[in-house]
C-alpha cells in the first residue's frame, strides 16, 4: 500500500458538518470519507492505495478536484483498490454533493 497526502490551503467552501462515506473498497473501486475538521480553511486529502507509483496522476486528479470545489476545513480519506481517475473524480464529487444535500 502507498500513502499519499495532499493539502490545499485557502479554501472558500465550508461543508455543513455532515460526514459522508461513499463507494466500496473492492477490486477496481474505492471509498471516500469526507469529514469536517478545523484545518484553518484548508482541505486535506489522505489516500491509501494498492496501486503503487501513480503519485503524479493522483496529484493531478486532486488538483482538479480542488479547483472544482475549493473546500475549507474538510478532511478526506480515500481507500483505493485501483480505481481509474474518472472513478476517483466521480466518487469525490458524489461525496461532496451528498454533504451539500444534507446541509440545513
Amino acid at each position: 500500500m502507498e500513502k499519499l497526502v495532499f493539502r490545499f490551503e485557502n479554501g472558500q467552501r465550508k461543508l455543513a458538518g455532515a460526514t459522508q462515506l461513499v463507494g466500496v473498497v473492492s477490486s477496481g473501486n474505492l471509498e471516500v470519507l469526507v469529514q469536517v475538521a478545523d484545518l484553518q480553511n484548508a482541505c486535506e486529502i489522505e489516500i491509501n492505495t494498492a496501486a503503487m507509483g501513480f503519485g503524479a496522476i493522483w496529484q493531478a486528479v486532486m488538483h482538479d478536484f480542488n479547483q472544482r470545489w475549493q473546500l475549507a476545513d474538510a478532511s478526506i480519506a480515500i481507500n483505493d483498490m485501483g480505481a481509474t481517475p474518472a472513478v476517483v473524480s466521480l466518487r469525490l464529487d458524489q461525496a461532496i454533493e451528498a454533504c451539500l444535500e444534507q446541509a440545513p
